[in-house]
């Protein structure tokens, strides 16, 4: 895709009905793919196919190009026709829903969209501010450095634990050191720091909001109550701004959704993928909540 390899997964039924799952910043399609899984085990007829964003995981950098939000949204609509049929449903998580986002707005047509934790708030004002501000002085910090010291800056371990253990909301143990070995695993294995620099600037750039007017199919969006990144008021203004909109809330669950509440959220993907589209409601549609389940 623009000149450079995508490396995607597909799990489930080869002619099932597809599902384009896209993950959010520093991960690779391993964020996703418990969430596909448990989609494709409840209903065997679904094909989710979970690709790495461009220069993340197996997936090479675009070449001569900055890695900023109209670059993913170019690339997801060039992959999208080129890996589906023409019908899909698409689904992004964080970053994800905002590389979505953009490629709706720039022509792509899903028949339905699911948001998970989609990025509703300016991450340069409000309370995070100067956690962003800071956030964005580390990577440029790596940026200046040479390959091997930027590469050591950004994988340090104790930084990415950091990381894990202020995004994990889970008090469940267990839970919490799986979560901690995923990031561990996963949350460097980009191409290289000034991608990195470059995507992380793009995701914390725009908002979701940014695209609402173009966002007209049926959408359901899942947020966790206790989300740091993207409070549940600025949720509830994202749903009022989509005509066919429906938000359902997981208490207990901040911005891993997909890792603490992937029973939920499949249970609430696959009722929404089911539904005909003239029952799913707009404006006028209750916010709903649901209590956890049990994380798989």
């Amino acid at each position: 895709m623009l000149g450079a390899t995508t490396a995607a997964w597909s799990y489930g039924d080869a002619h099932g009905a597809p599902l384009l799952l896209v993950h959010g910043f520093r991960g690779d399609h391993h964020g996703l793919e418990g969430l596909a899984e448990a989609i494709v085990a409840a209903q065997p007829d679904i094909r989710a196919i979970v690709p790495d964003l461009p220069g993340f995981g197996a997936s090479a950098a675009i070449p001569g190009r900055t890695h900023d939000l109209d670059l993913y949204g170019e690339w997801l609509r060039e992959f999208a026709p080129a890996a589906l049929p023409p019908r899909f449903a698409l689904l992004g998580h964080s970053f994800g829903s905002l590389v979505v986002a953009n490629a709706i707005a720039g022509g792509l047509t899903p028949s339905r969209l699911v948001l998970i934790n989609p990025i509703s708030a300016p991450a340069l004002e409000g309370p995070q501010a100067i956690l962003t501000q800071l956030a964005i002085g580390y990577y440029r910090a790596a940026d200046l450095l040479p390959e091997r010291a930027a590469r050591a800056l950004l994988g340090n371990a104790a930084i990415v634990r950091g990381m894990s253990e202020v995004m994990a909301k889970t008090g469940d143990p267990e839970l919490r050191k799986w979560i901690h070995g995923q990031h561990a695993s996963y949350f460097s294995t980009f191409s290289d720091p000034r991608t990195l620099l470059e995507a992380f600037r793009a995701s914390v750039s725009h908002t979701v909001i940014e695209y609402a007017e173009a966002i007209a199919m049926p959408t359901l969006l899942i947020a966790g109550d206790r989300d740091d990144i993207t409070p549940l008021p600025k949720q509830l203004e994202l749903d009022h701004r989509l005509p066919e909109s429906r938000l359902r809330v997981i208490p207990g669950t901040g911005h891993l959704v997909h890792y603490e509440a992937v029973a939920d959220a499949t249970a609430f993907i696959l009722e929404f993928l089911s539904t005909p589209d003239p029952a799913v409601a707009g404006g006028a549609e209750p916010v709903e909540s649901h209590h956890q389940g049990a994380a798989e």
